[in-house]
């Protein structure tokens, strides 16, 4: 997939991201502040705009520079510095790539958590978006090759790492104060870890189909 496609790719993630604001806000509501879903709209809305311009980038590690910078700057709060960590991290350990493919994508999974791992301190079990990221840098690093074929396997694995997030007590943010209540609810930045992937399988699989 070159940066020209992976650039629509993005595009269809962010639109369905910012159609997902309902869903993440109702599971932010019930162990959190109540505001990621309006703050992953935002980041993705200002995402939608940048690669609806006439922005051409470079190659495909440029664009998810740029794509988390966007976020960076317009999301605000834990999420914004955390998933704008996720591209931008992601993105420099995969300078210079002019095509997404599997082995590509787990580099960017793998330098993104890395650089997540170092602007925060949540660890595999916090009940965070970490919990998702790992399950499918996990997947990924075993696949290479043509990044259709594989991204299901990606998805599934970061949905799964979601419905592990429901067993899990927080231990960070404003969850952490429920304690035990924050059981049986799912964590709502792992699930938007995971609907990034999900859309971005929508998109590679539909590419092939069509």
């Amino acid at each position: 997939m070159d940066a020209v496609t992976t650039k629509d790719m993005m595009a269809h993630v962010a639109q369905k991201m910012v159609a997902s604001e309902p869903v993440l806000t109702k599971y932010d509501q019930a162990i959190g502040d109540g505001d990621h879903g309006i703050g992953m709209e935002r980041g993705f809305k200002a995402v939608a705009e940048l690669l609806a311009s006439d922005y051409q980038p470079e190659d495909v590690s440029k664009l998810l520079l740029k794509i988390g910078s966007t976020m960076m700057a317009t999301m605000g709060g834990a999420s914004g510095a955390i998933f704008g960590t996720l591209f931008r991290s992601g993105a420099k350990s995969i300078k210079g790539a002019q095509e997404l493919d599997a082995q590509t994508l787990a580099a960017f999974l793998a330098g993104g958590l890395q650089g997540v791992y170092d602007r925060g301190g949540a660890k595999p079990g916090d009940k965070t978006m970490i919990d998702a990221l790992v399950a499918a840098v996990e997947v990924s690093e075993t696949l290479e090759g043509d990044l259709a074929e594989h991204l299901p396997s990606i998805a599934d694995a970061a949905a799964l790492g979601v419905e592990a997030t429901k067993q899990m007590i927080a231990t960070t943010g404003k969850a952490k104060t429920l304690g035990e209540r924050s059981l049986g609810h799912p964590d709502p930045g792992a699930m938007s870890m995971a609907f990034i992937l999900q859309f971005m399988c929508e998109f590679a699989t539909e590419q092939v189909a069509a």
